[in-house]
């Protein structure tokens, strides 16, 4: 699988490019000769010291250094001592242009290191054994690497600033920030939103929102980027797991989860293992230990997602086609990644005629459970508590948006990322790697390869491919691509553009009888689509797209807010790089391929549901009123 997963982040010769302004373009092709603490490499002129220490296997230690960020040089914790040279240097910031001798770990440089976490820590307020970082905070690393015994400048006695706690997703406590400004970059630079930013200089600087408001009344998207990528406990999630093991321990609550696939090729790390292990089995087993009543596979309700989605789809394409109907205007986009449908809502509301009506597969899935289930299983939806496992900060957000109860009750209770359910397992004593394996329960067990990729950029769309090309062609998918690997639309560039032609058209399927009598009025079409990850590459489609430009003239778009997409979200465990979400794409494929059914359409749950639940069909009234949501009902509540 490695050689189909394209990491987002460039090799040193282009990265260095970013360092290198004022160097003679026809000299940054060259090679310079560079020795570090006595070994010798040579690197593209341009190249930073901190990038040619890591080539050797040196390691540089940094705070405001990040793989998905540019260079800040403003922690100065990676100084270095060059030869020649009256001061000190930040490594990450210096670009390599002629030959030099560096020292890593010299006397000079680990007094002045010292000396910096020494002023970091007299800023720093907060118990580490009370934060959700501890044994997981790069500041505190670092203390115990420089042997801090004691607070050379002094240490806070008490807090300065007043946590934070207005956002469903994210709590601010900048009493720990230590200013490397790495969420200011990240909110930013990254994903273009431009909540955070530094106030004053020097000594009063702060890391503040737009008129130093609470982060719960900006025009935060929730993603959660910022906390991935924070590297002490300023940032955390809003974690509500006192009220999950309450309801557990409540003896007349029906407690059931959900787990999406990219927690389950993630979680594995909060507990010593490498990247792309996926423990899904045995987290159903955990979870059974923690109390949990019911374990669901979120794949089922992604599954049921493509089925309400791609019909949509269909739909839109005939009425505006056939019927010219421009009401519900192309190219559709998708609706499942709750941090994009705020982005949009606060940042393109004009847009949102194109936003799908679909809601996300964890909105579905609650509304199913507190209507069929219910029902199926004779129990009281008011006694029923429905929690999702998610990779996402922002699906705390989604499951208490005030549209989300069309069950008559709250949908969703409780959204938990991947940390907080690890440290569940972990609070209940349980060694998740070595549990048995134990499947999901019905009736929502069975899933299929599709809802599986749901958790990698692309994989929506690749979804909506496999099942929309059969149902329109009548063909199997593997006879245009090998497995099924609708390899066009995977990978990790920013944004992508595929077009795929119908080689033919098929019968009109039961599952869609109703809608349409045939599909002669889309015989010979070319289907045209588009992929984007994080919020500033969908700056860039919708930008285009309101110029008339080559996306404007796709049929669906998938926007994911986290790069990487879900797999990358504002839950996964932390750290993250390019290196490690892409070791997190190569699980999920990899249990895609392990199933035996790997189309949305031919999930037996999801046809039976249809058949003895949803019963006028995919976009009927019944899935409408449960599963969908109106455009016009999105930006209501964006606060």
């Amino acid at each position: 699988m490695s050689e189909e997963i394209k990491t987002d982040r460039a090799p040193v010769s282009q990265r260095a490019h970013k360092v290198s302004a004022g160097i003679n373009g026809d000299a940054l092709g060259a090679k310079v000769t560079v020795q570090i603490d006595g070994n010798e490499i040579k690197v593209p002129l341009g190249t930073t010291i901190l990038e040619a220490a890591n080539e050797l296997g040196i390691r540089i230690p940094t705070l405001c250094n990040h793989a998905d960020l540019c260079v800040a040089g403003v922690c100065r914790i990676c100084v270095v001592e060059i030869e020649g040279s009256r001061t000190l240097q930040a490594s990450c910031a210096y670009p390599i242009t002629q030959p030099i001798k560096v020292k890593t770990h010299s006397q000079k440089v680990r007094q002045a290191r010292r000396h910096i976490l020494d002023l970091l820590l007299s800023k720093h307020y907060g118990e580490c054994y009370a934060c959700f970082r501890n044994n997981n905070c790069e500041l505190q690393a670092l203390a115990k690497e420089y042997g801090v015994d004691f607070f050379r400048f002094g240490h806070p006695s008490k807090p300065f600033y007043e946590v934070d706690r207005s956002s469903y997703s994210v709590i601010r406590d900048m009493n720990k920030c230590i200013l490397c400004r790495r969420c200011v970059r990240t909110c930013i630079d990254l994903q273009e939103v431009g909540v955070l930013d530094v106030e004053n200089r020097g000594y009063q600087s702060k890391v503040v929102t737009y008129m130093d408001k609470l982060l719960g009344s900006v025009v935060c998207i929730n993603c959660g980027q910022c906390i991935n990528r924070c590297p002490t406990g300023a940032l955390r999630a809003n974690d509500p797991t006192d009220e999950v093991w309450a309801a557990i321990d409540d003896p007349k609550k029906h407690v059931v989860i959900q787990t999406a696939p990219s927690p389950r090729a993630a979680i594995g790390e909060c507990f010593g293992l490498e990247p792309g292990k996926a423990l899904t089995f045995e987290l159903n087993t955990a979870l059974r230990q923690c109390g949990f009543d019911k374990v669901f596979d979120t794949n089922f309700s992604a599954d049921l997602t493509i089925i309400e989605e791609g019909t949509e789809l269909l739909l839109r394409l005939f009425k505006n086609l056939v019927k010219g109907d421009h009401s519900q205007p192309l190219p559709q986009f998708t609706s499942c990644s709750p941090g994009w449908v705020k982005y949009i809502e606060h940042f393109y509301p004009e847009l949102l005629p194109h936003m799908s009506s679909a809601k996300s597969p964890q909105q579905m899935f609650g509304a199913v459970i507190k209507t069929y289930y219910a029902k199926k299983q004779g129990i009281d939806p008011k006694d029923i508590v429905t929690v999702a496992l998610m990779p996402c900060s922002a699906k705390k957000f989604e499951c208490n948006r005030p549209e989300m109860c069309d069950s008559g009750y709250k949908d969703i209770d409780y959204g938990l990322t991947t940390r907080e359910m690890a440290q569940m397992i972990s609070e209940a004593g349980i060694d998740l790697p070595n549990l048995p394996k134990s499947d999901f329960d019905d009736p929502f067990g069975t899933a299929t390869g599709s809802g599986i990729i749901f958790g990698a950029t692309g994989g929506v769309m690749e979804a909506a491919i496999r099942s929309v090309i059969e149902l329109v062609c009548g063909i199997r998918i593997e006879k245009l691509f090998e497995h099924a690997r609708v390899m066009p639309v995977r990978g990790f560039e920013g944004v992508r553009y595929a077009e795929l032609a119908l080689p033919q058209i098929g019968p009109v399927p039961d599952l869609l009888k109703g809608l349409v009598k045939d599909w002669e009025w889309i015989k010979g079409a070319t289907l045209k689509v588009g992929v984007c990850h994080g919020t500033a590459n969908a700056k860039k489609v919708l930008d285009d797209i309101k110029a008339g430009g080559q996306f404007s003239q796709c049929h669906f778009i998938e926007f994911m807010a986290c790069p990487g997409g879900c797999l990358g979200g504002g839950g996964q465990p932390i750290p993250t790089s390019p290196e490690i979400r892409a070791a997190r794409a190569r699980a999920i494929y990899s249990e895609d391929e392990s199933y035996q059914i790997r189309k949305s359409h031919e999930n037996p749950a999801v046809v039976e549901l249809y058949q003895k639940f949803l019963t006028d069909g995919p976009c009927g009234h019944i899935s409408h009123k449960l599963l969908h949501t109106h455009y016009l009902s999105r930006g209501k509540y964006i606060a």
